[in-house]
């Protein structure tokens, strides 16, 4: 009977410590996810220009209304 109990704790503890994957919580794996999206400190986004549809990084790109342009005349800004 100790036999059966021991081999039966064995297969437990192999199966909690070697085999089952710890949960991961739906806030922590959010977080997670953010983390990646997150653009480096290197990298530059690119952004389409709202009337000619060019690509302009979003450092030189002119903001109107919410929209991205990539010059003072798609924007009509004079």
């Amino acid at each position: 009977m100790l036999k059966i109990v021991l081999t039966i704790a064995v297969i437990a503890a192999v199966y909690f410590f070697l085999i089952k994957k710890p949960k991961v919580t739906q806030h922590r794996q959010a977080r997670a996810d953010a983390e990646k999206r997150k653009p480096k400190k290197d990298e530059e986004i690119m952004v389409e220009c709202e009337k000619c549809g060019t690509f302009v990084s979003s450092h030189e790109a002119i903001i109107v209304g919410g929209k991205y342009y990539c010059s003072k005349e798609c924007a009509g800004v004079k």
